[in-house]
């Protein structure tokens, strides 16, 4: 059997079976790591005494009755805070600092007997597509090292797609899960805002942001989901509600599920390749008795400059804690208390971060508020009203993850712009607080994976995961590995 082959609930099923024990697949995936990562550079910190500790531990634990991922080795992402054990948020200006705390999404997947691994690479505070901007060095994709993973979550995703976790928990601003998991051949989903707690998740934009998982296929996103969801009084913004057993709803049966294919995503700048393989998906839901439509949202098209302005604009605020006072990097040479936050600030921040928190401090000056920031909140709101209108007609939207497969490495830091639109399909998910899911629907002409998402109404995680289960009965897309990780 090999270890790193099986999604997490099959090794979670072996381990409570006694076919595995946890330190088997803890040493597994170390192994992995160890070999293999120098390259691919998907985690800043592996926690190998640990995790081996923690395994034999649970081991020891082990009964009937406990959660499906019990035993389950995973990555987290490295803006996800974790007691006793450093969170950099991939920038110089954390580079060194160790939380006193647990982010609640870590309580809930230690309590339900997850091994922590270690912590996966990042764009810088998690600002970027690309995994290129982490002060610790760029991540390479499993499936050609010389392109990109996608990102911020980037570290995360070609972790699980190399094998070096079952699963990660990753965070979503614009798109931050479903891209790097679609340029790596991986399931990722986003939650509806407010449905996992975001207490202990290092901020960027706290109105977009959300922590969700990236996995081998819907099953275990929808396992994963069970242990992380629900109302914590530490996070005001998460809901209360009766979610249920996400893992347990899952039948694979849409006859009747009303597909639609929103036209502005299916237009110009959209790779050919890209757009036959997403047509290819609403073919199979078809065959499954979905019943397919076209829908217009013409608001879709204002979605990239009013994303960019409110995320900026809640990153200018957030990142204004760091400034050498009370935790992160302080500059040595400074003559007074401005020049100590100056000095901090320049040496410390990322090129891409600075961009963007400059960006945000523009948009939010007097001179510039209502031009801006009062635009971009109002476009925010057309473009829920928009989606509010297309679920009116349909139950889940249809398009790309992105518009091409896993640029080369470089590429997209030398033009900015293509980066930016890169979040194109994603970012409507985020402006209006919506659940949506990125699943692998093929590849490209070079063998690249490609993305298909799924978008539904708040609260709708279960039709999205059960539509995404009904696919991947049909297909195998879910299962293919990396060329580097056939021999494993």
């Amino acid at each position: 059997m090999n270890l790193t082959h099986l999604t997490a609930l099959e090794l979670g099923r072996a381990i409570a079976s006694g076919d595995v024990t946890i330190p088997q697949a803890t040493k597994a995936a170390l192994e992995e790591i160890s070999q293999r990562d120098k390259s691919l550079n998907s985690y800043i910190t592996v926690l190998e005494e640990q995790a081996m500790e923690r395994a034999e531990a649970l081991q020891k634990g082990l009964k009937p009755g406990l959660s499906p991922l019990y035993g389950v080795p995973l990555l987290l992402k490295d803006n996800l805070c974790t007691q006793g054990i450093k969170t950099t948020c991939g920038s110089k200006l954390l580079e060194g600092y160790v939380p006193p705390y647990d982010a609640t999404v870590v309580e809930k997947v230690q309590t339900a007997g997850g091994v922590c691994l270690g912590k996966g690479n990042l764009d810088e505070f998690a600002m970027g597509s690309t995994t290129e901007t982490s002060y610790f060095g760029p991540t390479r994709n499993p499936w050609d090292e010389s392109r990109v993973p996608g990102g911020s979550s980037g570290g995360c995703a070609a972790g699980v797609a190399a094998g070096f976790a079952w699963y990660a928990l990753g965070s979503d601003t614009g798109g931050s899960i479903r891209q790097p998991a679609g340029y790596c051949g991986l399931t990722g989903l986003k939650p509806t805002y407010g449905t996992v707690s975001r207490h202990g998740l290092v901020a960027y934009a706290s109105s977009l942001d959300q922590v969700g998982p990236l996995c081998r296929d819907a099953a275990d996103c929808a396992a994963v989901l069970d242990l992380i969801q629900g109302k914590d009084r530490r996070d005001s913004t998460t809901v209360d509600g009766n979610y249920g057993g996400r893992l347990a709803s899952l039948t694979a049966d849409i006859r009747g599920l009303r597909v639609g294919l929103p036209v502005e995503c299916f237009g110009e700048g959209l790779d050919p390749c890209v757009a036959q393989r997403v047509q290819e998906v609403a073919k199979v839901l078809q065959h499954r008795g979905a019943v397919l439509t076209e829908v217009s949202i013409p608001e879709l098209k204002q979605v990239i400059g009013a994303y960019y302005v409110l995320a900026s604009a809640e990153a200018s605020s957030n990142l204004a804690r760091y400034d050498g006072v009370k935790y992160g990097f302080r500059a040595e040479k400074y003559k007074n208390l401005t020049q100590m936050y100056e000095n901090t600030r320049s040496q410390g921040f990322g090129k891409e971060a600075k961009l963007r928190i400059l960006l945000g401090t523009f948009v939010l000056s007097a001179g510039y508020y209502e031009a801006y920031y009062k635009k971009a909140l109002a476009v925010k709101e057309q473009v829920s009203q928009g989606l509010e209108r297309a679920f009116a007609t349909c139950d889940v939207l249809l398009t790309p993850v992105t518009p091409n497969t896993a640029p080369k490495l470089g590429e997209s830091l030398a033009d900015p712009m293509k980066m930016y639109l890169s979040d194109l399909y994603t970012v409507p998910a985020n402006l209006a607080g919506l659940p949506s899911l990125s699943m692998p629907c093929g590849v490209d002409g070079q063998g690249m994976p490609v993305g298909a998402q799924l978008m539904g109404p708040r609260f709708g995680e279960p039709m999205l995961l059960n539509t995404a289960y009904a696919y991947q009965q049909e297909t195998d897309h879910h299962k293919r590995v990396p060329r580097g990780g056939e021999g494993r």
